[in-house]
């Protein structure tokens, strides 16, 4: 897998799962060993992930309440907020079935 950079708009930062793209995690680190240590484990990473996915889309949210109040002085914020909350979810779901399909393939495998 590559890593991909997104390049930051207006100030956002870029979205980027390190850990997981170049697998620098514990089980690549320890060749397999979970829970090792020299890194984080998958689980631990994507719930940090999660935990953004859920930020950004409370941001996104607080904004588009802005908007229908009227209290939001420009439009562009929220456009970006919501974009990128819609992004990240796409990534995180996809991450996700990638995982699923992955986990299905192993359990497919003769012994």
């Amino acid at each position: 897998m590559t890593l991909m950079a997104l390049v930051p708009i207006g100030g956002i930062s870029p979205i980027i799962m390190p850990s997981i793209v170049q697998g620098t995690g514990s089980t690549a680190a320890a060749g397999g060993a979970a829970g090792s240590t020299g890194g984080s484990s998958f689980a631990s990473v994507f719930a940090d992930q999660l935990d953004k996915v859920s930020a950004a889309q409370n941001t996104a949210d607080q904004l588009a309440v802005k908007a229908t109040t009227g209290d939001l002085k420009s439009i562009q914020d929220y456009t970006i907020a919501a974009t990128e909350a819609q992004l990240m979810t796409q990534l995180t779901v996809q991450v996700r079935n990638k995982a699923v399909e992955a986990f299905n393939e192993i359990m497919h495998m003769q012994v």
